[in-house]
């Protein structure tokens, strides 16, 4: 009508195109993306930035490793991820130091102050012992146990000790016997260093990082 200011677009001409609506679809496509991806971690397998030393031969410092969350009730010679507090960790310090911790273990670029892997020695109603002579090997329930695991040159113990462990507990040691802090290491402490089983986020089954490295994770059970 004569007098609008109301803006008349060209015969043919395409209405103006909003670039946010695609932004907004690729953000949405993302966030799905996380979610899933979330929910997969949770529920069927992770990836497990590997930190310390204490499981080489088998494992280095900056692998990456895959964890499988279906396996069942860890066995005798598993390699296991676990969360250590109550256990390992008996108090967590929290903050914003603990917040990006856990993102970074979550991108797998990082290790986490409460999450630690190690192999399992002994299941529930076991009695694990080492050593009955100096530089002999760890035994259950009186069987020696053959470990080819071990790191060259590393006795199976340089501690003594006799552990029976009560139902849904681990008794866990590193494969590197001299550079690992595990169950022996917190015989004096509250709980005496045994893991219960429903803190176990999973079996270790494969190395996925670096490339050179990559393979399965040998299972040593019974």
């Amino acid at each position: 009508m004569p007098g609008s200011d109301r803006p008349r677009h060209a015969a043919g001409a395409q209405p103006e195109r909003r670039p946010f609506r695609g932004w907004r679809f690729v953000l949405s496509a993302l966030l799905i993306a996380v979610v899933l991806a979330s929910v997969l971690r949770a529920t069927v397998a992770d990836i497990y930035y590997i930190p310390s030393e204490s499981m080489q031969p088998l494992l280095e410092e900056g692998d990456r490793v895959l964890v499988s969350r279906i396996d069942g009730e860890p066995q005798r010679g598993d390699v296991i991820v676990f969360d250590g507090r109550g256990s390992f960790d008996p108090i967590s310090g929290g903050g914003t130091a603990e917040i990006f911790g856990t993102i970074g273990h979550w991108l797998g670029v990082s290790g986490s102050d409460t999450v630690y892997v190690k192999r399992v020695l002994g299941v529930g109603g076991d009695t694990v012992s080492c050593c009955s002579t100096p530089g002999g090997p760890v035994e259950v329930n009186g069987n020696p146990l053959e470990e080819p695991y071990v790191f060259p040159s590393d006795a199976p113990s340089d501690q003594q000790f006799e552990v029976e462990v009560p139902q849904g507990k681990l008794w866990v040691m590193g494969d590197h016997r001299s550079a690992s802090f595990d169950s022996r290491s917190l015989l004096g402490a509250p709980g005496g260093g045994l893991v219960s089983t429903d803190r176990v986020l999973g079996r270790a089954v494969h190395t996925i990082w670096p490339l050179s490295r990559y393979g399965p994770i040998e299972r040593f059970t019974d």
